[in-house]
C-alpha cells in the first residue's frame, strides 16, 4: 500500500494516516497545496509550514459529533482543489476519522450514497473503516441530503435532542429545560392523518406525526407461554402543552390534560416498557385508554406559531 493514496478520479484528494506528512517527496509530487487533519493530538506545526492548514479536533470515538463538522471540512476541500492544487486528508491511521470526511465529501460533490463513497475511497486505501458511529452520522447525511447548514436541518437538531437525552439518561437525571425539544414547535412538512383526543373534554393532544412508531416484540412470555398483549400506549414526542411537566427536572411522572386535568399518560426519560413487551426511551406516552382516536380532516390547517397552544 501506497504512503499516500489517491481517491480514484480526476480529484486530486489523497487520504492517509501521521506518516504519510513524512513523505515530503511524495507530497510535493501530488502538489498538496491543503492539508485536513482529523484528530486530536499535539501536531508539529512544521509539517504544515507549506501548506494550508485545517483541523478538526475530534478523537476516534463512536459518540463523536463529526457530523457537525462536515460542511466546514467540504468547503475546505473544495477550495483547495478549486485552487488547482492537492488535498491531503489525514487522522492518525487513514482509516476512520479522515475516511468520514472523504467520504461525506464525495456524498455531497457527486449525489451518491455512503456506500458508493466509501467503496470509491477503500480503493485507494482498503484499510478505511469509519466507526459505527460515524457510519451513522454519514447515513444521516446523506438522508438530510448532505446539506451546506447541518444546525438549521430539523434532522439534525432532533439527532442532537437525542443525544442529549442520553446522556442525561447516562447520569440518571432528567435532561435540561432549555435541551428538551419540543417537536410541534418546529416546522413539519407531514400531513397529519389522524388525531388524539382526551376522551373526557375533547380536548386535542397530539397529530400521528408526533407518534413515535416501536415494533412490539413477537417474544412469547417465558412463564405463561403466551404472546404480547396489544400496545395499550401511544408513544409520541415531547409537545408543548407538557412543557410545565417536563420541564420540571424529574426523571418520571403523570401527564395531565391542559384542559380538564385528566390523567392521560406518563413519560420516564430513562425509557418505558410497553404492554407488548418493547422499550422505548424515552418513554412519553398516552394511554390509549384515556384517548380516543379521530382522523383529520381533508381541509389543510394553519400552523400555529410556537407557544400558540400547538399540539
Amino acid at each position: 500500500m501506497a504512503l499516500i493514496d489517491k481517491v480514484p478520479g480526476d480529484l486530486n484528494l489523497f487520504i492517509g494516516g501521521m506518516f504519510t506528512l513524512r513523505r515530503r517527496d511524495a507530497l510535493q509530487q501530488a502538489n498538496i497545496t491543503h492539508v485536513l487533519s482529523v484528530l486530536r493530538l499535539p501536531l508539529d506545526q512544521d509539517l504544515f509550514a507549506p501548506f494550508k492548514h485545517m483541523v478538526v479536533e475530534v478523537d476516534d470515538v463512536e459518540d463523536e459529533n463529526l457530523l457537525e463538522h462536515l460542511p466546514a471540512t467540504n468547503r475546505f476541500i473544495q477550495e483547495g482543489l478549486d485552487g488547482g492544487g492537492g488535498v491531503l486528508v489525514h487522522c492518525a491511521m487513514g482509516k476512520s476519522r479522515s475516511a468520514t470526511c472523504v467520504v461525506a465529501y464525495l456524498m455531497h460533490k457527486y449525489n451518491i450514497n455512503v456506500s458508493e463513497a466509501l467503496d470509491q475511497v477503500r480503493q485507494a486505501r482498503s484499510i478505511v473503516e469509519p466507526n459505527e458511529g460515524f457510519m451513522k452520522q454519514l447515513e444521516m447525511y446523506g438522508q438530510m441530503n448532505t446539506p451546506d447548514n447541518i444546525e438549521e436541518t430539523p434532522a439534525y437538531q432532533r439527532w442532537v435532542y437525542q443525544r442529549e437525552v442520553e446522556l442525561s439518561r447516562a447520569c440518571g437525571q432528567a435532561p435540561e429545560a432549555e435541551k428538551i425539544r419540543f417537536e410541534d414547535e418546529h416546522v413539519t412538512d407531514q400531513t397529519p392523518s389522524f388525531e388524539l383526543r382526551c376522551r373526557k373534554c375533547r380536548r386535542p393532544l397530539a397529530t400521528s406525526q408526533f407518534l413515535i412508531p416501536h415494533t412490539p416484540t413477537t417474544m412469547f412470555n417465558n412463564r405463561t407461554n403466551k404472546p404480547p398483549s396489544d400496545c395499550a400506549h401511544y408513544f409520541l414526542d415531547p409537545l408543548s402543552w407538557m412543557r410545565p411537566e417536563l420541564e420540571q427536572g424529574k426523571l418520571d411522572g403523570r401527564l395531565e390534560c391542559p384542559k380538564c386535568n385528566t390523567n392521560v399518560g406518563k413519560y420516564a426519560w430513562q425509557g418505558m416498557q410497553c404492554s407488548c413487551s418493547e422499550w422505548v426511551v424515552p418513554g412519553i406516552s398516552l394511554a390509549k385508554s384515556r384517548i380516543d382516536e379521530s382522523k383529520k380532516s381533508a381541509v389543510t390547517e394553519i400552523r400555529r406559531p410556537p407557544g400558540m397552544n400547538n399540539l
